[in-house]
């Protein structure tokens, strides 16, 4: 009997070694089977096409006020109609609508101070913690003295100066906000300059700029962005809470920290004015929050080393 009869036909062949899947994929699956991040994602994707699609959505004018209409309640109470789901607030407006409006000024304001605060928060990171020397030693303190000022105290005296207003708002937010990726990225790249493929480069005589941008910058994106994600559901709890002090976006624009703050004086009678912007800013911040964490647990590589 020929002994190439007694190998497996299987074995005879070499076999073709199957590509690794790119971190992003490996990271992309873990997502996909936390089933409670995924559900929290869904959340907030239905906030945000709340936010995109508010002129098909919402049933009626969010400014248009009938006090013939004031204070009317949600439809399963004695009284609701299936015109107001939700009820009227004390101008007689339909909170339905104002709340699905509302989540366009939210989901703005934290997507805008996220984008400029991220940006820059990175560009000064990676200038700190490359360059080091006196760049490294201003940002430093720069970012030290900003984070000595409790947040919305800071925020507060920001608004007090340039005044109400949605572009004010986000302005004041991302002045601050862009210390916590700076200090991330900036950790990031004092660890990254000493790896091999960072010193291969400076070796072939790479400037500085090329280094920080092609090297350094693509490997420290999942932790900018992950801390990113975290950081929106912060932004969208202080914008809730300036306009609920009266500092953020005026009315008659809707705007769920100012629909809170309209409700208090009917808390006793007409509960519902209040509670349903209060459970909209706690929905869209827990899910994203959840949502965060799935993607921190996915894709940080110190959880799957």
């Amino acid at each position: 009997m020929n002994t190439a009869d007694l190998i497996p036909l299987d074995a005879a062949a070499p076999r073709q070694r199957e590509p690794d899947k790119s971190i992003f994929m490996r990271g992309l699956q873990r997502f996909m089977r936390n089933r409670l991040a995924l559900a929290a994602t869904l959340v907030v994707l239905m906030f945000v096409a709340m936010a995109l699609f508010a002129p098909w959505l919402a049933p009626h004018d969010p400014t248009d006020a009938d006090l013939l209409r004031r204070l009317q309640p949600p439809v399963w109470l004695d009284g609701g109609s299936w015109a107001f789901p939700l009820g009227c607030d004390g101008l007689g407006r339909d909170i339905f609508s104002r709340i699905i409006y509302g989540a366009r000024v939210s989901i703005f304001i934290g997507t805008a101070v996220i984008v400029l605060a991220t940006v820059a928060g990175t560009i000064a990171g990676l200038a700190a913690g490359y360059l080091r020397g006196w760049v490294d030693t201003v940002i430093s303190r720069v970012a030290d003295i900003l984070l000595g000022f409790p947040y919305l105290i800071f925020a507060i005296g920001l608004m007090a100066t340039t005044g109400p207003g949605l572009h004010n708002i986000i302005l004041a937010l991302a002045y601050k906000e862009w210390v916590v990726p700076c200090r991330l990225v900036r950790a990031e790249a004092l660890a990254a300059r000493e790896i091999e493929y960072v010193e291969a480069a400076r070796a072939v005589g790479a400037s500085q700029l090329h280094i920080m941008l092609r090297e350094i910058l693509p490997n420290i994106l999942s932790p900018v962005m992950v801390i990113s994600t975290i950081r929106m559901a912060s932004v969208i709890i202080m914008e809730a809470s300036l306009s609920f002090l009266g500092l953020g976006v005026q009315p008659p624009t809707a705007s769920w920290g100012s629909m809170v703050a309209a409700g208090r004086e009917f808390m006793l009678d007409a509960w519902w004015v209040s509670t349903f912007p209060g459970l909209a800013i706690l929905l869209i911040v827990l899910a994203i929050n959840l949502a965060s964490q799935g993607l921190r647990d996915a894709f940080d590589p110190r959880f799957h080393e």
